[in-house]
């Protein structure tokens, strides 16, 4: 079969194709037997050689026009569609998730591009302004070399969300995938990469040591990181030495709040629900992770909510057409989520298995995990408190506004959050919510807008990614003044 064919990707340093002693398998999650292929292990020294082609190629890429850079830009979004269904099927082998799942991540990643591509000269044309004391020059300017270090979830989406901005406005790259998905990824930063000059597209693969030199080395102007909360408190430890621009974009334990008016009986809603729960085995910073219900309609909530999610949810394997959920991406975070649950249970709370599952010797044989539903937690156990990232989300009863708001803005986390109800009852419940987006009447990738800025507050993050603000966070702004000479009095002569 072609989908069985072994992948071997290769590291890319100043537009060449660089050979590692050592390599690391990439196993298929839905059975783990199965090699999908295999990544280089760079090491520290050709971290440091593809920051040297990136800082030598940004001399001469920055001063390139814009419509150059669009023009490239435009010709790789077009060998990504070209091989959209390849990379689809490659990136589902490698990570778990569902074909239909992989598709979608490449149509948002080119999506974005696009809007990248029809927004940057507008956003960074710079100004010029004429006023009594003479003019004043703004332009928008690069900042060299970009750092960008991305996790496993969604390894195309949340690479070329770093690498289109950061092209167009003159910067140039070197990318460090996750080793548990890094073959999709490093195929389609090929295809890029073949549409610029050497040097402006780098890729490396690698451990700590690699990571570490990415954040340090004072040739890195940025660093664009998306992954974890404590393994951003490193970076920024390691950056500090060096003073490094940084946008971080970190975990999440997004609330959904469901106000006393919403419609139980409204199916629709109630699919939106579960897939922003559910979607990607919950392996996304941006999922609805914990579910807070007016208790007026709570058990009439959870009733449809289980009705809702044994329709939509069938587990199985990820390349066949009737999988909405496949395996869980690797063995860890498998037994970390299956951890939160049993620690719940043996605080008393329910834990009910959802949906069904298509097949199961498939079931059995890789990392697959049932999808569970938490009822009778206490607000503080782990299984609340903690960002779960995979198929489990509690949903626990609330009383009135102030005490679910104080319950939803008691963590050290702020990256989206949902309200469901009367449009105006929600907006006014939204505005006092301490998350960097927050969602009416839909949740998660769902409610995604990649024309508006997305990032989180607290331990979620800094800075913004999508819309003009995620162009604008590689660029620094640069004043020139021409001022009329003056004769200033109170200086002496």
């Amino acid at each position: 079969m072609k989908n069985k064919t072994l992948v071997v990707v290769h590291s890319i340093i100043n537009g060449e194709k660089v050979e590692t002693e050592k390599r690391s398998s990439r196993e298929n999650p839905a059975n783990p037997e199965e090699i999908v292929g295999y990544a280089p292990i760079n090491t520290r020294e050709d971290a440091i050689a593809a920051i040297d082609a990136a800082s030598n190629a940004f001399r001469s890429w920055s001063l390139t026009s814009i419509d150059e850079r669009i023009e490239r830009m435009q010709r790789a979004i077009q060998k990504l569609k070209d091989r959209g269904p390849e990379l689809s099927e490659l990136l589902s082998r490698e990570h778990g998730k569902p074909l239909y799942d992989a598709q979608g991540e490449l149509f948002v990643s080119i999506m974005w591009m696009e809007f990248a591509c029809n927004r940057v000269k507008e956003v960074v044309k710079g100004k010029v302004q004429e006023h009594e004391n003479g003019k004043t020059i703004i332009t928008y300017d690069p900042m060299g070399v970009v750092s960008a270090i991305f996790p496993w979830n969604y390894p195309i989406s949340l690479s070329t969300i770093k690498i289109a901005p950061a092209l167009l406005t003159g910067n140039t790259v070197v990318l460090k995938p996750s080793p548990y998905a890094p073959l999709a990824v490093s195929q389609a930063i090929e295809l890029l990469a073949e549409e610029f000059p050497p040097g402006v597209i780098n890729i490396v693969h690698g451990e700590s040591d690699v990571g570490v030199e990415l954040t340090s080395n004072p040739k890195v102007a940025k660093i664009a990181f998306t992954g974890g909360t404590e393994t951003a408190k490193h970076i920024m430890k390691s950056a500090a030495d060096t003073i490094k621009n940084m946008t971080l974009e970190l975990g999440g334990n997004d609330a959904a709040i469901f106000l006393p008016e919403f419609d139980v009986n409204d199916e629709q809603a109630m699919r939106r629900l579960v897939i922003a729960n559910f979607l990607n085995n919950g392996q996304i910073c941006m999922i609805a992770k914990r579910v807070y219900v007016h208790r007026s309609i709570y058990q009439e909530f959870v009733e449809k909510y289980i009705e809702a999610a044994n329709k939509w949810i069938r587990i199985g394997d990820p390349l066949k057409q009737e999988t909405t959920m496949g395996p869980v991406n690797n063995p860890a975070q498998l037994k970390f989520v299956k951890g939160l649950l049993d620690d719940a249970k043996s605080h008393g709370a329910d834990v009910i298995p959802l949906g069904k599952i298509l097949d199961q010797d498939v079931f059995e044989k890789g990392y697959f995990m049932q999808p569970a539903l938490v009822l009778n937690a206490d607000y503080h156990e782990r299984i609340v408190v903690e960002e779960q990232f995979g198929p489990a989300v509690p949903i626990l009863p609330y009383d009135d506004e102030e005490q679910v708001i104080s319950l939803v803005n008691n963590s050290i986390y702020g990256l989206t959050s949902s309200v469901w109800g009367e449009e105006e009852h929600a907006i006014k419940v939204a505005h006092r919510i301490e998350a960097g987006t927050t969602m009416i009447n839909t949740a998660a990738i769902m409610g995604l807008d990649v024309r508006f800025p997305f990032g989180g507050v607290k331990q979620s993050g800094i800075g913004r990614e999508y819309g003009d603000e995620g162009l604008l966070s590689n660029v620094h702004s640069h004043v020139i003044n021409v001022p009329i000479a003056l004769d200033l009095p109170y200086i002496p002569e």
